[in-house]
This record gives C-alpha cells, structure tokens and sequence, in this order.
C-alpha cells in the first residue's frame, strides 16, 4: 500500500508528538521541514482521528495526558475531553438557584461551570481560582468573592494562610469540588497539598459538596487526599457508574448526576 506525503507527514508529526508528550507548532515545522499552515492543518487532521488534543500552541498526546502522574498546566488541560467537561458543567449549573452561595475550586471542569453559570442571577460565586474569578468579571447579577492567598502558575489558584482566614468567615451553600483523581483507596485527590488544604476549608464551610470529574480520573490517585469518599453529598460525571463506585455511592447515599442525561439518583 502506497501512502501519500501528506499521511507520511501526519504518521511522522504523530510520531513526534509521542515521543515528546507534547509539542509546539514552532518545533513541528523545524523538525517536519513544512509551514505553519500545513502543520495547522496535520493538528487538525490528527485531533479529528482522536490521536492527539490540540493547545493553543501545539498538542498533546492523548496517552501522555492519560499516563502521566505529574501535573499539566491549566492550559494543557482545558480542551482535553472539553465537552464532556461542558455536559458537567452544564449538569451542575442545573442545581444552582437563585440567591445561592457557590463555591467553585479550581480546575478544568469547574472552569466550565463558571462558564455555564453566567447565565445565571441573584447568586455569589466564592473562588480561589484567578482565571474563574476573570472569566466571571462581565457576569450580570453575579457578586464574586476571591479568596487571596498565593497563586500556584500551573493551576491559578490562591493558596495560604490568608486564603484560610478568608474562608472562615463565609457560608457557602453549594459547593463543585475539581479534582484531579478518584480511586477506592484514597477518594478524591489532588496534586497540590496546598490546594487539597483549601478545598477542605471549604468543604467544611459548605451545605452541600458534589465532586465533578469526568471518566479520565476514575481509578487515578494524585498525590495528596482530599477526602474520602464518603465525605460528599454527591457526584457529578459524564459516565454511567457502575463496578465498585457505583456500589460505593449507594452504601454512602451519595447522589449520582450524569451528565450526559442530566438524570440524578440516590443510590
């Protein structure tokens, strides 16, 4: 079978992309000897065959997203499984009333239910997320409330002992917990200590917490537990549940919310 040079290009491009984890447009285009148009256009062709995710710059390899124990940056993660994130949010936004007080951490998903509520009036929004509280900025009838403290570059959020003082003083009556993976053994868990510190501030503070993922942090583990899973009054994902966590929320009455249908259920 005789390939073209556009298919041998794409099947050396993906190569590249494998071996890195991830790329630039600039370095395709040294490496591959092409333009940028034409890498563009092999980054358009790849995502489309879910070979690759795109960025603002490059792409990603799927696996490397998939495998890797390390944390990617807010950036790199944003767009990988976006409308399964977008159905979450979605889910979510629809739990919301007016008058409510809700607490987004930070995180991919929870960045898209920032978006999802601008829709909304009459609520406050508490955040410890930089780029939640921008994207937030030209909402009508939203009040938004920054928690200060140190910001972390990979994750925008705001960390510390002042972002603690803060949260002692709110009440918060829903709460929508990103998380950066979720296993039997170790619950919900994130990759920064800090992060995972101010997000149980925050729990503590709340009426309700539902833990949002989407099915790519299912059996995974980050570094630091958050909490046990127990701990939240429900979930929300893209997946029907089944196996050992479906079990698990039923024993805990933890509420399930699946996206995909924006069905709710008490197991």
């Amino acid at each position: 079978m005789q390939y073209s040079k556009g298919e041998l290009r794409r099947a050396k491009t993906l190569e590249l992309i494998k071996s890195h984890g991830k790329i630039s447009l600039q370095e395709i285009v040294e490496v591959i000897g092409c333009s940028v148009a034409t890498a563009r256009r092999d980054l358009d062709a790849l995502e489309k065959a879910d070979a690759i995710i795109r960025t603002s710059g490059g792409a990603i390899y799927e696996g490397a997203l998939l495998s890797s124990a390390a944390e990617l940056p807010f950036a790199a993660k944003r767009d990988y499984r976006r409308q399964d994130k977008e159905r979450i949010a979605e889910a979510a936004a629809d739990l919301v009333q007016e008058g409510d007080i809700i607490c987004l951490t930070g995180g991919t998903t929870t960045f898209f239910i920032a978006k999802a509520l601008k829709k909304h009036r009459n609520i406050t929004i508490v955040t410890n997320a930089v780029n939640i509280a921008y994207e937030l900025a030209d909402a009508e009838d939203i009040t938004v409330v920054v928690i200060g403290g140190v910001m972390r570059a990979k994750s925008y959020e705001l960390s510390g002992p002042l972002a603690e003082n803060v949260i002692d003083k709110i009440n918060i009556t829903r709460m929508f917990l990103g998380v950066d993976g979720v296993s039997q053994n170790h619950g919900f868990t994130m990759h920064s200590e800090l992060e995972a510190r101010i997000a149980q501030f925050m729990m503590d503070r709340s009426s309700e917490v539902y833990a949002v993922f989407d099915q790519s942090k299912l059996e995974k583990s980050a570094l630091f537990t958050i909490v046990p899973l127990n701990q939240v009054t429900g979930v929300i994902t893209d997946m029907q549940l089944e196996g050992w966590f479906e079990q698990a929320c039923r024993e805990q009455q933890i509420a399930i919310h699946t996206a995909r249908d924006h069905t709710a259920s008490i197991q």
